[in-house]
């Protein structure tokens, strides 16, 4: 997948990013070589590959330490909303940020 000049313009308005001429060819090289990376990556038969938890899996048995999932600490939502500038039914109120 290449993308265009019309489809990076676009992008950078729909971003709000305002790209010189220069900066523009740059960048769709740029991505363009990365889609290119991508699409090596994706044309890899990987059938039968068993997916890795961890990369050194690769060269011997890993066994990752982890702790159980307990609870550790008690609910303390009430005093934690107490200097909230706004709760309502035991959630925090915010400003509108999305027009």
């Amino acid at each position: 997948m290449a993308l265009t000049l019309p489809e990076l313009d676009r992008i950078a308005n729909l971003a709000r990013l305002e790209l010189q001429p220069v900066e523009r060819d740059r960048l769709l090289n740029q991505l363009n070589g990365f889609f290119g990376i991508v699409e090596t990556m994706r044309a890899v038969d990987t059938t039968g590959i068993e997916p890795l938890a961890h990369p050194v899996a690769v060269m011997h048995d890993i066994v990752l330490r982890l702790r159980d999932d307990v609870v550790s600490e008690t609910n303390q939502r009430e005093a934690n909303q107490q200097t909230a500038p706004a709760v309502e039914r035991g959630l925090f109120l915010v400003p509108k940020v999305i027009e």
